[in-house]
């Protein structure tokens, strides 16, 4: 589990937790969450993130969260930006997926936090292809994984209330309540992950899934 320290990942990695999962949280900071396995690590150098996990037998699920939003329009946008987005949110994840992959059980779980924002938002143009990589990455992991029971999905929440809408890096746009009224609780967001990987997202597989208070309507 990567981003469990912040954000959607922190309210993932409770959820699983409380849900009776043992997870391995990796990030930067130590989240303070009792009963996490915490390793410190840095997801912007996606090298070291199979290090990580080197030691761990064997795992039912993989879920990638870790994320950062950087926003220009056109005419201002900064390819550091666009290259630090696609390490955190593309390299860290495959570099993750890749290292784990023999090891992940028979009819075990891969989720990928992807976005809304994946289908293309003015002014979130860097923020959005990386987001959307995710998607192609996945089906086509999907596709290999298939023959031992393996499903691979993105799970892509709209506008979130987390502390990335108060990001100065997006402050050239502002989060817009989506029409039922509010953002995106980061709870609903995990108990969809939840659902993804337990028994009953056995037969989900290759799929974007969407959670966004009605935003791409």
């Amino acid at each position: 589990m990567t981003g469990s320290s912040s954000g959607i990942g922190r309210a993932v990695t409770e959820h699983l937790l409380t849900a009776g999962w043992a997870v391995r949280g990796l990030c930067r900071r130590d989240p303070g969450i009792d009963a996490l396995d915490w390793v410190a690590t840095d997801l912007s150098r996606p090298g070291s993130v199979a290090d990580a996990v080197a030691d761990l037998p064997a795992v039912d699920a993989v879920v990638h969260a870790a994320g950062f939003q950087r926003t220009n329009p056109l005419g201002n946008l900064r390819a550091a930006d666009l290259q630090e987005m696609f390490d955190v949110h593309v390299a860290a994840g495959a570099v993750l997926v890749d290292a784990l992959v023999d090891r992940i059980t028979d009819g075990g779980r891969v989720v990928l936090i992807g976005s809304r924002t994946m289908t293309g938002v003015a002014g979130k143009s860097q923020y959005s292809a990386t987001k959307a990589a995710l998607a192609g990455m996945s089906r086509s992991w999907a596709a290999e994984l298939a023959p031992r029971r393996i499903t691979v999905n993105v799970v892509a929440p709209g506008p979130t209330a987390t502390a990335m809408t108060e990001d100065p890096g997006r402050a050239g746009t502002p989060v817009k309540v989506p029409p039922l009224g509010a953002l995106v609780a980061a709870d609903d967001v995990a108990a969809l992950v939840g659902f993804v990987v337990g028994p009953a997202g056995r037969s989900i597989t290759g799929q974007v899934l969407t959670i966004c208070g009605g935003a791409s309507l």
